[in-house]
């Protein structure tokens, strides 16, 4: 943990890190190479290369400087390494809670805590508004969110997976630890994840992958009992299970973990200014999280480099944004 001197050189709190960026995509991504390049220690807090909008694009081909077309997925990977050439860290973590207001700000994760002086929200807007029947009468009682958090409550019991991003296959292989058998049930044709880890989860005695399944309930009364889904071009299937692990994507802002910390508009978006400060001092908001952003990864980039020079302003004591084209 490192110590945060005052301008006048005393000692006040201690932070793990200066910056603190929850979201990994083109916005996140982005302000981290402002941030670090600033000499601000930071820290990404993403849940994969393919959880956001950009990593699942198979194609782009109008971002400035990109000749030709390139996946997301490798456009997002550029830039996380020149965040990283200076010296901002990427930890594949998802963020359950945070206590914004408090001195440090406090970041809960499922791997850990995270303390910081300023923190970014990026997470977007693929968050899920309508849930899966039997999904919410069943939270907690076989529903989960989390591998890492409950895969021992399931030893040797067979469970299923609904997802199909780095994310799912990745909380799928950890289940493997614990379990006696995985069902993994993917929406779409082929998994999202990078190829090495789509080869790992298929080639798993203790995974079955279901391609192009849709879920259409989790069974059960007072626990999980199985689940209802349909695969293409075959109809309906049952599957007798104990456990569910969600891990689909919607269109709605992913803001359910500040819990109602920051003002939201009737959309359910963060509300910023021109700077991307949102309502608590330290704490910014980049990319579709905000329901005025126009959603295009270069529009995200822009956003996310503003809020880190707004940062590198503010922690620094400074009146104006520090605006140098060598960086």
């Amino acid at each position: 943990m490192n110590l945060n001197m005052s301008l006048n050189g005393s000692t006040e709190n201690q932070y793990d890190y200066d910056v603190v960026i929850i979201g990994g995509g083109p916005a996140g991504a982005t302000a981290a190479v402002y941030t670090a390049r600033a000499e601000l220690k930071t820290i990404v807090l993403d849940k994969g290369l393919t959880a956001g909008a950009l990593g699942l694009t198979a194609k782009i081909a109008n971002y400035p400087g990109i000749l030709g077309e390139i996946s997301g997925a490798e456009l997002l990977q550029r830039m996380r390494d020149q965040a990283e050439s200076f010296g901002a860290t990427f930890v594949s973590d998802k963020v359950q809670a945070v206590d914004l207001a408090s001195d440090p700000k406090m970041i809960f994760g499922n791997n850990g805590t995270y303390t910081a002086r300023a923190v970014i929200i990026a997470t977007g807007s693929m968050g899920r508004g309508q849930r899966v029947k039997g999904e919410d009468e069943l939270l907690g009682r076989g529903v989960s969110y989390c591998a890492t958090c409950d895969a021992a409550f399931f030893r040797d019991q067979d469970v299923a997976v609904a997802g199909n991003s780095d994310e799912a296959v990745e909380e799928a292989l950890f289940l493997t630890r614990f379990v006696r058998h995985v069902h993994l049930l993917s929406p779409t044709p082929e998994l999202k994840a990078p190829p090495a880890m789509v080869a790992e989860i298929v080639g798993h005695p203790k995974v079955t992958v279901y391609a192009g399944a849709a879920l259409r309930e989790i069974l059960g009364r007072e626990h999980v009992e199985g689940v209802r889904f349909a695969v293409r071009g075959q109809g309906e299937q049952t599957l007798p299970v104990t456990g569910a692990f969600v891990y689909l994507q919607g269109a709605r802002p992913i803001t359910d973990f500040l819990q109602d910390q920051l003002p939201v508009n009737e959309t359910g978006c963060l509300v910023v200014d021109n700077e991307f400060r949102t309502a608590l001092d330290g704490v910014y908001a980049i990319g579709d999280v905000l329901c005025n952003h126009v959603k295009q990864a270069v529009v995200a980039a822009a956003e996310g480099a503003v809020a880190a020079m707004a940062i590198d302003k503010q922690l620094h004591g400074r009146k104006q944004l520090a605006v140098d084209w060598a960086k």
